[in-house]
């Protein structure tokens, strides 16, 4: 398989919100783009990431002893800065999806930011974007002429 770059293989189009996002925007955005991850961004720079697993363990419980109005108090006052992982890892563009691949297979994340060197988010790499290169590639494989064998 050639070195294919993350660059060619990442989500363009950034949907990230600040730090300052409530809860139910975010879980919104999530809602709204099908997508189960954000970038945090803050004056240009990434700062953080939200994951809909940072989101569900926000939420409040069904065992709370909190009446409604306290709770949906606390969800809407409840900010991405609050419940983002801090200082992600994240990707160069110019990384080869094998690189991509390793980080999250190593550190168990389904997804990374693609950042340039001033620390913007240029896209969003994930395991689905992989899982389309493993299938690309096998369907080159699949299409050439098969091996003729001499007996």
């Amino acid at each position: 398989m050639k070195q294919e770059l993350v660059k060619h293989w990442m989500s363009r189009e950034i949907i990230s919100v600040t730090p300052d996002t409530t809860l139910p925007e975010v879980h919104s955005l999530m809602n709204d783009y099908k997508i189960r991850r954000v970038p945090v961004i803050k004056k240009g720079e990434l700062v953080g990431i939200v994951t809909i697993g940072d989101v569900r363990e926000a939420e409040p419980s069904a065992a709370t002893s909190l009446s409604v109005w306290e709770v949906n108090y606390l969800v809407t006052h409840l900010k991405a800065k609050e419940i983002m992982t801090r200082n992600p890892m994240a990707i160069s563009a110019d990384a080869t999806i094998s690189e991509a691949a390793r980080i999250m297979l190593e550190s168990k994340v389904s997804g990374l930011p693609v950042v340039n060197g001033n620390n913007s988010v240029v896209g969003v790499i994930t395991e689905s974007d992989i899982f389309r290169v493993v299938v690309q590639e096998w369907g080159r494989k699949e299409s050439a002429p098969a091996a003729v064998m001499s007996v």
